[in-house]
């Protein structure tokens, strides 16, 4: 089983509008904390202790790579005004 996403080919974009980019920043943001609540809610299920270690190491480790994604986001340049 692969761990790989496609992602569906969109035609090319000199830049990202501003609005484009406050929605994808909102949705990820969104995305950040469901995946917290998520992880809190799975530490607390009564699975054995090494099932739920891992299953909550992996929804933090997706929880840094939403936090990465932010950060790429927020160091990007400056967009013109829409």
């Amino acid at each position: 089983m692969s761990n790989v996403l496609p992602f569906r080919p969109r035609p090319p974009v000199t830049r990202l509008a501003r609005c484009e980019v406050v929605t994808v920043a909102g949705d990820l943001l969104t995305l950040l904390e469901q995946l917290e609540d998520v992880s809190a809610r799975a530490a607390a299920m009564g699975r054995p202790a090494l099932e739920v270690e891992r299953t909550v190491q992996h929804l933090l480790d997706a929880v840094s790579a939403v936090e990465r994604a932010l950060d790429c986001i927020g160091e990007g340049e400056q967009s013109a005004p829409a």
